[in-house]
């Protein structure tokens, strides 16, 4: 079940199994991390990060060997609300500069199920590293229908304790926990991209 998983996963079921990795990128205007938190009880606040970069490696031999990253601007968050961006960007928060990126690199991957697998990585936030584990589930893998090359789409969740990253401000009040869905499309890679 593990080889079907990331096989179907990465549009790989062929008559061959492929004998090296091979390399698929995000795409970027499909793919989207949005977080959540309570605010004081009252309500629930939403924040998104699009526009990123990103990479997968599949191996096809050996699917746990697999790996993903993925990097995107700080700076390049969506919050609804331009004073509330700035409070986030000011020293209070992140402090950011232009150049300042959230980074996410697996160090594990278990699959768990046909469709789902725990995607354990390092996640660099505010200038601090930290483990995490991503619940991911495949959501659709193939030829994409106007691209004509293969194609897959997944989403995934976990929970990030933000004073855990120096971002505790109002903490407990402003709820610690903050909810991250991820949802992204990748695609085959082309040219130097799939090196």
């Amino acid at each position: 079940m593990k080889a079907v998983f990331f096989a179907a996963a990465l549009g790989l079921v062929t008559t061959t199994v492929a004998a090296e990795p091979v390399a698929y990128t995000l795409d970027p205007s499909h793919s989207q991390v949005v977080f959540s938190y309570n605010h004081l009880g009252y309500s629930t606040s939403w924040g998104m990060f699009s526009g990123f970069d990103g990479k997968i490696s599949f191996d096809a031999e050996n699917p746990e060997a697999s790996s993903v990253e993925v990097s995107m601007p700080v700076m390049s968050m969506l919050t609804g609300w331009e004073d509330r961006f700035k409070h986030f960007m000011s020293p209070e928060f992140f402090g950011a500069s232009e150049d300042e990126m959230v980074t996410f690199v697996s160090t594990g991957i278990e699959v768990t199920g046909d469709n789902t697998a725990l995607i354990t990585g390092d996640l660099t936030l505010n200038g601090v590293t930290k483990q995490v584990v991503l619940d991911a589930r495949l959501n659709q893998a193939g030829m994409h229908p106007m691209a004509n090359k293969p194609w897959a789409g997944f989403d995934a969740t976990t929970t990030l304790v933000r004073s855990e990253y120096d971002l505790g401000m109002f903490a407990p009040y402003v709820s610690d926990e903050v909810e991250v869905r991820i949802s992204v499309e990748a695609q085959a890679a082309e040219g130097d991209d799939a090196s």
